[in-house]
C-alpha cells in the first residue's frame, strides 16, 4: 500500500514493487491520476487497486485502507509518503503540514496496523526528508514537521518490532522529476536551482527510481534485521555524521 503513489517518488515506489510482483493499493487525491496509475500498474502483471483520498480526512482513509486490504486479501508494505510539502511559515503552513505529514501518516498506520499484524513479513517505510535533519531553506513548517515524523517512526519501530513489523524511514535530499520541486525551481528560480545543485557533492540530483530501489529494500526480506533506520538518499548532501 502506498499513498501518495500517482507522482513523482510515490510513483516510482510503485511501479518498483510491482516489478517485484507485489499487488498494489494506491491512493492520492487526485482520481483521474489515481485511475491512470492502477491502468499503468495493472499492465506490469499485478493485481492494482486505488482510491482517491485525502489522507488528511480520518474517516475517509481508514474505510479505503479497510476496503482495499478486504479486495486484495491483507496486506504486508505500508508506505506513508503524502506530504503537504508546504514551505512557509504561516499558521497556515503549520497546520497544514501537522495535519498531512503528522496526523496523515498515524492515522494510515493506525488504520493499517491490525492487517501488518497477521503478516509474517511487515513492514512500513515511511518518507521523509534531509531537511529534517539540518539547516535547509529557514523556517519552515515542512522541515519541523519532517523531523517530528523522524522520531514518530524512530519511536514507532522500538514498538513494533517485537510483533515483527520492521520500521524504517527513507530521507531523500533534492530529488529531479518533471512537475516536480526541483523542476519548479529550474524554471522559476534558476539562480536558486543552480545554488542547491551546488551544495551536492556527487554534482548531480536524485532521481524518484533511486529513492524507490532504496524504499523497496528496506521493506523486503532482504532487509529482515533492518529496524528503526532512516536512510539518506541525498548524493552526499547531508553534512552531519550519522550516529
Amino acid at each position: 500500500m502506498v499513498t501518495g503513489a500517482t507522482k513523482g517518488i510515490g510513483r516510482a515506489i510503485a511501479e518498483r514493487l510491482a516489478l517485484e510482483g507485489a499487488d498494489l493499493a494506491v491512493c492520492a487525491r487526485n482520481r483521474d491520476d489515481v485511475a491512470k496509475t492502477v491502468v499503468a500498474l495493472r499492465t506490469m502483471g499485478v493485481r492494482a487497486i486505488g482510491g482517491a483520498v485525502d489522507v488528511s480526512d480520518e474517516t475517509a482513509l481508514k474505510t479505503w485502507i479497510d476496503s482495499a486490504v478486504s479486495e486484495l486479501g491483507g496486506l504486508d508494505v505500508l508506505v506513508p509518503n503524502v506530504s503537504a510539502i508546504v514551505v512557509g511559515d504561516s499558521d497556515e503552513a503549520w497546520r497544514g503540514a501537522f495535519e498531512v505529514d503528522i496526523m496523515g501518516t498515524i492515522h494510515t498506520v493506525n488504520a493499517a496496523l491490525p492487517y501488518l499484524e497477521k503478516s509474517d513479513a511487515a513492514a512500513i517505510v515511511a518518507i521523509n526528508t534531509v531537511s529534517a535533519l539540518f539547516h535547509f531553506g529557514g523556517v519552515r513548517a515542512y522541515n519541523s514537521m519532517k523531523m517530528a515524523l523522524l522520531n514518530y517512526m524512530s519511536n514507532l519501530a522500538h514498538e513494533l518490532a517485537p510483533k515483527g513489523i520492521r520500521v524504517n524511514s527513507v530521507a531523500p535530499g533534492t530529488i529531479y522529476f518533471e512537475g516536480g520541486v526541483q523542476h519548479q525551481r529550474e524554471v522559476e528560480t534558476p539562480e536558486l536551482f543552480k545554488s542547491v545543485l551546488a551544495k551536492i557533492p556527487m554534482g548531480r540530483m536524485g532521481t524518484p527510481k533511486e529513492v524507490a530501489d532504496a524504499a523497496v529494500f528496506l521493506a523486503s526480506p532482504l532487509a529482515s534485521y533492518i529496524v528503526g533506520t532512516n536512510l539518506l538518499i541525498d548524493g552526499g548532501l547531508t553534512p552531519s555524521v550519522q550516529y
